[in-house]
């Protein structure tokens, strides 16, 4: 389990933090004493959020308005200047945002479907994580955490774009981490969050019990390790938050 306040004093972006993972883990990143930077497409969503963390009297978060299938990779450069002029330092960036796509056949998968959903879940990642580098470079312990899925780590039939985004992310941590781990302090590992109670998993499997799920609350005590200095030395690997025996 998390010490309490081991966030203290670290800048954490979440992507994907209007809902879902991404609203609890930018929440619970709060809670253990981090200053949360808020990116997502829906700017109502990550001001409920801002609300939400300012009512528990958590470090004044911001909100990063940004649609990551159509970001360019100037405007991602022009973001990491803003975090650097406005907060001054970068410590971590937890990958949450992602979109299902469809569960079909690939021989018959719409391809500008698989071109959104490798866009947003792969191209975005890497472009934004680029982007940022040079602020995360500048920190003690900079932790870069990846959201996989058990199809990216074993890909599956009929999960299609999903699956080959995932299972491109764990490749990018590893290329990453092998490229890193001896010149810098970066970490770069993935996340495994296992079958959780969120909309994209009632998309996914509609005739499901979501009583029957763990909750995003459930699996948090991971994602917060993963960002704190207890993770210090965990390189590349895919982290199961739900292992199964």
């Amino acid at each position: 389990m998390p010490s309490e306040n081991c966030l203290e004093g670290k800048t954490i972006l979440v992507t994907g933090a209007g809902d879902g993972i991404g609203r609890v883990a930018a929440l619970t990143y709060a809670r253990y004493g981090a200053t949360v930077l808020l990116l997502g497409r829906t700017s109502s969503k990550l001001e409920y959020v801002y609300d939400e963390i300012e009512s528990f009297g958590g470090k004044q978060p911001a909100m990063l308005p940004m649609n990551l299938e159509g970001a360019t990779y100037t405007e991602m450069q022009q973001l990491e200047r803003l975090i650097d002029k406005e907060v001054g330092q970068l410590d971590g960036i937890l990958h949450n945002a992602g979109v299902l796509g469809q569960l079909t056949p690939l021989e018959m998968y719409d391809v500008d479907t698989f071109a959104h959903v490798m866009k947003v879940n792969f191209t975005a990642t890497f472009m934004l994580t680029q982007a940022l580098l040079p602020l995360l470079k500048e920190s003690d312990h900079g932790s870069i955490v990846f959201t996989s899925s058990t199809v990216g780590t074993h890909p599956r039939a009929f999960w299609g774009a999903y699956a080959l985004s995932k299972q491109a992310v764990e490749g990018m941590s590893d290329i990453f981490t092998q490229e890193t781990q001896n010149t810098t302090n970066l970490r770069f590992n993935c996340v495994n969050p296992g079958a959780t109670r969120t909309n994209m998993r009632a998309h996914a499997y509609p005739g499901e019990n979501p009583m029957s799920l763990q909750t995003p609350e459930d699996i948090m005590a991971g994602y917060v390790c993963l960002m704190s200095d207890a993770s210090v030395g965990v390189r590349g690997q895919v982290v199961e938050l739900q292992p199964k025996d």
